[in-house]
């Protein structure tokens, strides 16, 4: 089943990339208490991902802290070694990295997609999604091959 608006994040350990190295982060008590702009993406260094969608957050971070958001975070089926890397390369101190290596948080979220084609295995669907208090207000899950529903510009009209 997949998560709807009105539904708790699912309470799985994700693995947040730190300059300290990885730290295991419980999803229940991340997302507690605080009003989170996550965006999920296929893989890190992939193509839409590194062209458009990080980018787009980090471009509009301030814009999106402006409208209320406390944190802005992303998810991939990679290890927080791979996120750590991409965030360093491309990203910047204004999104937090969650690691879902083994795939949990995808699968938990009815959020999964097959990559085999390209030769990625079971990954994570491109979606965006608000969330207030670990509660799911705003969920955006793209078509395959699209990017919109998922910008950050698409979230900032809905703050």
């Amino acid at each position: 089943m997949t998560i709807s608006v009105g539904d708790r994040i699912p309470d799985v350990t994700l693995v947040k990339a730190t300059d300290e190295g990885p730290e295991k982060v419980q999803a229940g008590e991340y997302f507690k208490g605080k009003k989170v702009a996550l965006f999920s993406v296929p893989g890190a260094f992939t193509p839409t991902c590194s062209a458009r969608h990080l980018p787009g957050y980090v471009e509009k971070a301030g814009d999106l802290k402006a409208k209320g958001i406390d944190e802005i975070a992303c998810t991939a089926v990679n290890d927080a070694f791979v996120m750590g890397a991409w965030n360093n390369q491309a990203g910047s101190s204004d999104v937090t990295m969650l690691a879902d290596g083994n795939g949990e948080f995808a699968q938990a979220t009815g959020l999964t997609m097959d990559g085999s084609g390209f030769g990625l295995g079971q990954r994570g669907q491109r979606y965006s999604m608000i969330v207030e208090d670990g509660v799911v207000k705003e969920l955006n899950v793209e078509q395959p091959g699209d990017f919109s529903v998922s910008s950050a510009e698409h979230m900032l009209g809905q703050l």
